[in-house]
């Protein structure tokens, strides 16, 4: 078959090239679809209030004995909600084809390298969100989800793409779909669940002054309390990130232990506290600490969701940071 490029079809590569931005345009265009909606959904609660006291208050003509009223019209803004969750599905759509066309194009497991890691992480956190956020009150949170991936997306398209090509001969092992593919999906699930705590947090924070601010309240800061005003309650956020947590962790820690026979094989150890290996497993301590707060009387409120949002960092230190500043058996790894 020959060697170097010979071995890539470059039009497959271009055009998983194409579904990558495709797919970044078309999160994007969602996330603020739902942030329209969220943003919109105060006019139309006030609204509703100012109708009930105009009822209540006799103003109006009164109801006809025995008549049932319709729902409500819907407003500009639920429009734009429900139609930004099928949109989404056509970005992921998009994204999973770009995965398939460079594993295509390489005749490989396409995620050998940061590009094609963060790719595939990006898009188990999109399908996790699809997943946990799919009744119709959680939805517009898939924004907040929405919001890292684009952001890790442009950067790993930015400023880590690599051209499609053979990945080093110590990535040349079964071990690289097992091992690499069980860590991507699981951080994936777990940075959705570090949205969830952010957000909890925020709302914790803002959840009095939120439901008072008026609808004129102008600035950033007023838009951003409007928006957390509508976001689930805390109780809601905060299930959500445990529910995370609980199927993330174990597939987290299995990937690790499936990392340790591949390097068992390929360095003759185990483990041998690489930097990469070192902060995996903090992360994992991490996590283990949160399920065990979250499960302890008194620290299920706060203190757990700052655990959580440790381990969100903990993970993108080890994405970016380790795989890019560290210099370690992973580093080949990199670029």
């Amino acid at each position: 078959m020959g060697n170097g490029t010979d071995q890539i079809d470059q039009t497959l590569a271009r055009y998983s090239d194409l579904l990558f931005g495709t797919a970044i345009t078309i999160y994007v265009l969602a996330m603020l679809m739902f942030l329209a909606a969220l943003a919109g959904a105060r006019s139309r609660k006030l609204s509703v209030a100012k109708e009930l006291v105009t009822a209540g208050g006799g103003s109006t003509t009164e109801r006809a004995p025995g008549k049932i009223e319709g729902p409500a019209p819907r407003t500009l803004s639920e429009k734009i909600g429900n139609m930004a969750y099928p949109v989404v599905f056509v970005g992921l759509a998009a994204h999973i084809a770009s995965i398939v066309t460079r594993g295509m194009a390489t005749d490989r497991a396409p995620w050998g390298n940061m590009y094609e890691f963060i790719s595939l992480t990006c898009a188990a956190c999109v399908v996790a969100g699809l997943v946990i956020l799919r009744k119709q009150i959680n939805r517009p949170l898939i924004a907040f989800v929405l919001l890292p991936v684009t952001l890790l997306m442009f950067i790993a398209g930015r400023w880590l793409y690599t051209q499609a090509a053979p990945v080093v001969p110590a990535l040349k092992s079964y071990w690289l779909a097992i091992h690499v593919s069980i860590i991507s999906i699981s951080s994936g699930v777990l940075l959705v669940s570090g949205v969830a705590s952010i957000l909890y947090l925020v709302k914790m924070r803002w959840a009095a002054s939120s439901d008072t601010v008026s609808e004129t309240g102008g600035g950033v800061v007023g838009g951003l309390r409007r928006l957390v005003a509508h976001i689930p309650s805390a109780e809601a956020l905060d299930r959500l990130a445990y529910k995370c947590v609980v199927f993330g962790f174990p597939l987290f820690g299995l990937g690790i232990v499936f990392g340790a026979i591949w390097a068992e094989s390929a360095w003759g150890r185990f483990w041998g506290w690489d930097p990469k290996e070192t902060v995996s497993f903090i992360a994992w301590i991490i996590y283990a600490a949160y399920l065990h707060a979250r499960a302890t009387a008194g620290w299920r409120n706060s203190t757990a969701a700052w655990i959580n949002v440790a381990g969100f960092v903990a993970l993108l230190f080890n994405l970016f940071i380790i795989n890019l500043v560290v210099s370690g058996l992973h580093s080949y790894a990199g670029l």
